[in-house]
């Protein structure tokens, strides 16, 4: 059979890829429409059992990869509702905006940065209203009553977290700068034009860490440190199955970054709609510390300078999207092999690391066995059963949610204790004994690191 990695040439090939990405995240349980049986809801998308599974095996690797394996980064998570006197003072209240403008002819608002041509994209008119500044913080009321002293918001970032928790942190945990603290959490914008499936939505996840650093004394000192974090997010992208042939690199201009940063690297990826923003690294100075701590919060007893330099330290900021992670992910990984779908996600990132079958299901001895190895498998590693219809469907059916290992149990089982272990990239088959199953699975699945 011929294998087709579906090339992204055209306008048609991209939005088929797109449609074709979509129809197998809801068939078999990846994405599914929020609300669907409401009418759903703008934007708004649940993941379903498969695309739960991706999900925290995309945070598992990256928390196992920058917390626990790492001796200079802790962990936090931070409340998503916080004295609204954060984003006063993170200068997220003045400058958090879009532009905002409206059709004349069908009435619907849209950001004017985000817009690709002058025309509107429902309605297809050109004529449009003056822009306006409209705040993308979603706002809220704590108490029953609702005025502007019960006002608050749902957080923008994950960021501010870390910053007004980081004297805690440091006391608590002993760190000493250069130091992270990482963050795994939902994000809320109450953006205008949110769209293209997963990438762009009002309710995301972001896994992000705030790397502390001294004060530098010259440009190298903050550059240096920059440079370590821009590759290792290539290292990272790799790890997922990306190929950093399809990344590339973008430094945000002055007039388009964010009020906190002196300098933003864009990680852009080619999304089936366009390139777009992967991933975001940014050299935030000491901006968010000194807005929220008047003193210098952090106290070098070793500084060469001389004992007890207080200062604020400066930050390098990584952040990771965890839907634009699972949509690249898909994109990276969709193949048509012949007449089957396979998705090839990395073992470790696959939602069922195996699947067994047995050969047939109406023989009590194989049915049995299989149970008795799937039981067995289950207790270390997320595996799958399946004993629907023939064995050849069963196969494809596992090929196209992206799991490594088929394990079917049948008649030869039952006289010398082995399997037939297939594998989803090859097709080819050979025989385990039963007792080397969880060794050949786990050296096979990788570990989350």
């Amino acid at each position: 059979m011929q294998k087709v990695k579906i090339k992204m040439t055209d306008q048609n090939s991209k939005s088929d890829l797109m449609e074709k990405i979509i129809s197998l995240c809801k068939r078999r349980g990846f994405v599914f429409p929020g609300s669907e049986i409401y009418g759903g809801l703008a934007n708004s998308w649940d993941y379903g059992p498969l695309g739960a599974e991706l999900r925290n095996n995309i945070k598992q690797l990256w928390w196992n990869r920058y917390v626990h394996r790492r001796d200079d980064i802790v962990g936090l998570e931070a409340a998503i509702i916080m004295n609204p006197k954060v984003w006063e003072q993170s200068g997220h209240v003045a400058t958090f905006n879009d532009l905002l403008i409206e059709c004349k002819g069908c009435h619907q608002r849209f950001d004017q940065e985000k817009m690709e041509s002058g025309k509107c994209p429902l309605c297809g008119k050109e004529k449009f209203t003056e822009p306006k500044l409209f705040n993308t913080l979603f706002k809220t009321f704590i108490g029953t009553v609702e005025d502007a002293k019960s006002t608050a918001y749902l957080r923008p970032e994950t960021a501010q977290g870390m910053f007004v928790d980081f004297k805690q942190v440091l006391d608590t945990s002993r760190k000493t700068v250069p130091f992270g603290i990482a963050q795994i959490g939902k994000a809320f914008r109450n953006e205008i034009t949110p769209g293209n499936f997963i990438f762009r939505t009002r309710e995301f996840e972001q896994m992000e860490i705030e790397y502390f650093i001294p004060v530098p004394k010259i440009e190298s000192d903050w550059q240096d440190v920059f440079e370590i974090w821009r590759k290792e997010m290539h290292s990272w992208t790799e790890a997922i199955g990306i190929n950093t042939e399809h990344i590339r690199d973008y430094e945000v201009p002055e007039t388009e970054r964010a009020h906190y940063s002196k300098k933003t690297i864009d990680f852009m990826y080619e999304f089936p709609f366009g390139e777009k923003e992967l991933y975001g690294l940014a050299y935030r100075t000491d901006f968010d510390l000194k807005n929220h701590f008047p003193e210098p919060p952090y106290r070098d007893n070793h500084s060469p300078v001389g004992e007890h330099e207080s200062y604020w330290p400066h930050v390098i900021e990584p952040t990771w999207g965890v839907d634009r992670s699972v949509l690249a992910i898909l994109c990276e990984a969709y193949t048509e092999d012949g007449d089957r779908v396979v998705l090839k996600l990395k073992p470790y990132l696959a939602p069922y690391k195996a699947a067994v079958f047995p050969l047939v299901s109406n023989k009590p001895d194989i049915a049995g066995k299989a149970r008795e190895i799937y039981d067995t498998l289950r207790k270390k590693y997320a595996i799958a059963w399946d004993d629907r219809g023939n064995i050849g469907k069963r196969y494809y059916s596992q090929d196209e949610i992206g799991t490594p290992y088929c394990i079917t149990v049948d008649y030869q089982t039952l006289e010398d204790d082995t399997v037939t272990v297939r594998a989803r990239d090859s097709a080819q088959q050979e025989r385990i004994k039963v007792t080397e199953l969880p060794e050949y699975i786990g050296s096979r699945v990788g570990m989350l690191s």
